[in-house]
């Protein structure tokens, strides 16, 4: 059975209560996610800037959970031994960051961890097809990168679609990653277009009952 048709649900920590963040992340592994998503923002790649290898080091210590980080950094080759070494599992750079692609995407294989590309939503899907047998995941993001609670863009689909059609027709094994706007609303939409990776933020970690809302977007 390929990767890809399993579905996986990613909270993503950057809607999380960073003051409770033990109990946030016990929170999410307890109501039965897949992955942790961790958004590594720069303030250069982004106007936003949120937490470094130190950050994923401690959830590394304290959690099982495989550790879904996604690096919107503008210099991602010069930083990635310290995620690697932070105790990532899956490390995603972007396609339109400053840097040699394909040696990132190599040493982020080299090193045992799962190997993603990310796209932004106004950039071309003829972007990252040189690289789409190099991977394990993509990430189309369907917000504008650097901040949650934005609403899904629907256009980003029709590169949620195109990768799942190259994918086919090449006969690879890529994930495929959606980021931003995730909600039980937008779920179906995703899903159908050829997404199998969810990252929610504020719908899940918003919520009383995340279980509930985690296994209702699941089933959706």
């Amino acid at each position: 059975m390929a990767q890809y048709t399993k579905r996986i649900i990613a909270p993503s920590l950057l809607a999380s209560d960073w003051s409770r963040l033990p109990e946030e992340c016990s929170r999410a592994i307890h109501a039965g996610a897949d992955w942790l998503h961790c958004d590594v923002m720069d303030g250069h790649f982004v106007d936003n800037i949120t937490f470094g290898p130190q950050f994923i080091e401690c959830l590394s210590k304290t959690n099982d959970i495989f550790l879904d980080v996604h690096l919107m950094i503008e210099r991602p080759d010069h930083f990635l031994e310290r995620f690697i070494k932070a105790g990532a599992d899956g490390i995603t750079v972007h396609v339109e960051a400053r840097h040699d692609v394909s040696e990132t995407l190599r040493r982020i294989r080299t090193a045992g961890c799962q190997a993603g590309l990310a796209i932004r939503p106004e950039s071309d899907f003829s972007l990252v097809l040189p690289y789409l047998d190099q991977i394990d995941l993509l990430l189309v993001m369907t917000v504008v990168p650097g901040f949650g609670g934005q609403k899904l863009i629907p256009a980003t689909l029709d590169t949620v679609r195109a990768a799942r059609d190259w994918r086919e027709k090449h006969g690879l094994a890529y994930h495929i990653e959606v980021d931003g706007g995730i909600t039980h609303e937008t779920t179906p939409a995703a899903t159908a277009a050829g997404a199998n990776v969810f990252v929610a933020g504020s719908s899940l970690f918003g919520v009383p009952d995340m279980k509930s809302a985690l296994t209702e977007m699941r089933r959706l």
